[in-house]
């Protein structure tokens, strides 16, 4: 980001000062939103660092106090230890603060030391707004000393706010929150918590991220005016998906006049055993509901009465060879892949169960021995695990696996926790090693591609660790997939298979998210996800859903 920055400034025609004012404007117009124009009268406290995060800040204030707002400018510092735009800025501030005009609605201090800032903070009456701009990209070590401790009053503050149950202070951060490494998901140190967080140009690790993200509430990412070109140019392989994405799966894959069910994919999935139906049934109902044409579950025949009784009577269910204990058996391998050869995908592994051998050697056969793209799941991985070095994805056939964090280690052939530190890097490694689509679900779920490019996935909230919802992430998964391949005439590849998987994860935790609005996370089900994907698609793309 420093180095689009002063590429802006060198090409564009942009000065930095300029960039600073932007960046304070964009903060600006988040907060107005936020107040719907009510800013007059308002308390503020904006804390500013020595800076260019400092400067935004300085900025913002001014803008503030214009619309009537009561503006303290805390400059942890002195404006002599500044320097270039943030100077230019904290000098004009001071300027205001002293002015006659401004001395009511705009003051300004410069705290050098804990002892001041304890007899200045004493003093406060609350606060409705505190900006945090004490610190942005250019923090790579835990806070300490005076700056801790401003940032622990803050985070003093937003505890007494929780126990009081009221809305004041709002926190805001400028770019990031205070304390964080811009390039790292760990907090190490103290660091401020955010309501809100207005980034620049395009997010940080630490704004996506979790825990980090976490500190961040809501993200606003702004543009202030550096050239597409910049951006699109920079060496970035970990990209934040966005709805404009999910949009685009969805135009390309709209339902047309004169299309039918063949026209939208035929989804196979290999699921369930005797006493596990359940799995099944809610990963076929959500690939039916996803908007694939066909659904077919193919289930042990002890268990395919209780998948037809459970599942939308749109589904299909085939009986499958069994073990004595009710879980698919590997005399089944030719039926699958008969049945496979009339699919567009095929998905495996929910509630399959990965204890009897015989059912280890028919996933491992089915997938080597498949003729469409196969998404696996659950058992399905654990009956891969650990990942055999010789099993490849493929172009023509490729391979998407959507392990949670415990069946990644089994699949890297770990159990030491530490293999997923971080997640970023293992899920990219794994992904390129194996050539496959690699699902690493969890709090912001990664999307690893063969070529190393990682999305994360901003929707979601933590009603999605329910039992089952996995099972549905992956029948949304296989129906998207089956959708794309069935509209692709020119043919079907990974890279259509990761836009497809890519859209699932964004519009599967939109589902979530909407769910969780009308529900309430606790008492949100699995199943609860499916009924709100209807909703997700006339919201993203109103117009390919209306006849």
């Amino acid at each position: 980001m420093r180095t689009i920055d002063r590429l802006t400034v060198e090409t564009s025609g942009t000065t930095s000062l300029q960039l600073m004012q932007r960046a304070a404007h964009a903060c600006f117009k988040a907060i107005n939103s936020h107040f719907a124009g009510t800013l007059a009268g308002k308390r503020v406290l904006v804390l500013c660092g020595p800076g260019n995060n400092g400067g935004d800040g300085a900025a913002l204030a001014q803008e503030l106090s214009k619309a009537g707002s009561l503006v303290d400018v805390v400059l942890v510092g002195t404006i002599a230890k500044t320097r270039g735009d943030a100077q230019v800025n904290f000098e004009i501030v001071r300027d205001l603060a002293g002015s006659p005009s401004g001395s009511n609605a705009l003051r300004f201090v410069e705290i050098e030391n804990t002892s001041e800032w304890g007899v200045w903070a004493g003093k406060q009456e609350p606060f409705d707004i505190i900006i945090d701009a004490l610190f942005g990209t250019g923090l790579s070590r835990p806070l300490d000393g005076l700056f801790a401790d401003v940032v622990n009053h803050v985070t003093t503050l937003r505890r007494n706010r929780e126990a009081a149950s009221t809305s004041s202070p709002w926190i805001v951060s400028v770019d990031l929150p205070s304390g964080l490494n811009a390039d790292s998901r760990d907090p190490t140190g103290p660091a401020v918590t955010a309501d809100l967080t207005v980034t620049f140009t395009a997010p940080k690790r630490a704004n996506v991220l979790p825990p980090a993200s976490i500190l961040n509430g809501t993200l606003i990412v702004s543009d202030i005016g550096s050239p597409s070109a910049l951006v699109e140019a920079a060496d970035s392989n970990l990209f934040v998906t966005e709805e404009d994405d999910a949009r685009q799966w969805l135009m390309s894959t709209r339902y047309t006049p004169g299309s039918f069910k063949n026209s939208h994919g035929h989804v196979l999935l290999i699921a369930g055993s005797r006493g596990l139906c359940g799995a099944a049934v809610l990963s076929g109902n959500a690939a039916m509901q996803s908007g694939a044409g066909l659904v077919t579950i193919a289930t042990p025949a002890s268990a395919q009465s209780s998948a037809a009784a459970g599942a939308m009577p749109e589904v299909m269910t085939t009986a499958l060879a069994e073990t004595d204990r009710g879980a698919v058996s590997d005399e089944a391998v030719e039926h699958v892949l008969q049945l496979n050869s009339k699919a567009t995908v095929m998905a495996i592994g929910p509630g399959l169960s990965s204890n009897d051998e015989r059912t280890r050697h028919f996933v491992q056969k089915v997938v080597r021995q498949r003729r469409t793209p196969v998404v696996i799941d659950a058992d399905g991985l654990n009956c891969l695990a650990p990942w055999p070095t010789d099993l490849q994805g493929s172009a023509e056939f490729p391979l998407i696996l959507t392990p949670h964090p415990g069946e990644m280690l089994r699949l890297m052939g770990t159990t030491n926790k530490t293999a997923l530190d971080d997640r970023v890097a293992a899920a990219r490694e794994f992904a390129m090693q194996h050539r496959v689509v690699l699902v690493l679900k969890g709090s912001r779920s990664l999307v690893a591609a063969t070529d190393g490019k990682v999305f994360v996935t901003p929707t979601g909230n933590a009603g999605l660790g329910t039992a089952g919802a996995g099972d549905t992430l992956t029948g949304i998964i296989a129906g998207f997939i089956a959708q794309s391949a069935a509209s692709r005439s020119a043919g079907f590849d990974e890279a259509d298979a990761l836009f497809a998987v890519v859209a699932a994860l964004y519009i599967g935790g939109l589902a979530g998210d909407f769910a969780a609005r009308d529900l309430g996370m606790r008492a949100m089900v699995a199943s609860d996800i499916c009924e709100y994907l209807s909703e997700v698609f006339c919201s993203l793309d109103p117009e390919g859903e209306t006849p």
